[in-house]
């Protein structure tokens, strides 16, 4: 945990430097595939140093955690087999595996949109997404507006708001992104029922 930290101090220090935007694209990068640290560790810092560019540093995550999507979906598509599939059939859940990818294929969508725009770990539904072989494009449009509206959101608060308003989404991020996800659910509910 110690080491997490020291890394977690380090990537906010790195935010105010001249290297900032490409050691971003790295992190949105590795986040979505293996990284434990997510981008908005940097995104914070940087947009509040410079509020000007908060749109483009929202994109550039944005871009580089869908890239690095791609990367998460690769490992569970190309290393399924040689990692995953002999852990399953040794327990005996091959079959069982069989049923959770047809309920993903059903609702893989919502469920990589759902944990692209929360603190879910990203990466574990894009190498999920890989080994049950979700559609491409289902998964980078999912991908794309999840992240894109994560990070944007993020970005447009500290832009408007600035200073003030850091604390808040570090300490309630999770929460607002659920309450925004259930919001959207219920408006294609409605529109939907109606």
């Amino acid at each position: 945990m110690k080491i997490l930290r020291r890394m977690y101090d380090w990537l906010i220090a790195a935010a105010a430097g001249k290297y900032a935007m490409p050691l971003l694209f790295v992190v949105s990068f590795t986040e979505s595939s293996f990284f434990p640290i997510p981008p908005d560790v940097m995104i914070i810092p940087m947009v509040l140093a410079a509020r000007d560019r908060a749109w483009q540093i929202a994109g550039l995550a944005t871009v580089a955690s869908v890239i690095g999507g791609y990367f998460g979906y690769g490992i569970g598509y190309y290393g399924y087999d040689l990692i995953a599939r002999p852990i399953l059939e040794f327990y005996g859940y091959d079959e069982q595996f069989e049923v959770f990818k047809g309920y993903y294929h059903e609702w893989g969508a919502w469920i990589v949109f759902g944990a692209g725009l929360t603190p879910f770990p990203y990466k574990v539904v894009t190498i999920a997404s890989g080994a049950v072989d979700l559609n491409l494009w289902v998964f980078g449009i999912a991908s794309v507006i999840a992240r894109g509206m994560r990070f944007f959101l993020v970005a447009w608060l500290l832009k408007k708001f600035g200073a003030p308003i850091q604390v808040f989404i570090e300490k309630n991020l999770g929460m607002l992104t659920v309450v925004f996800l259930l919001l959207l659910l219920g408006g294609f509910a409605a529109i939907k029922y109606m």
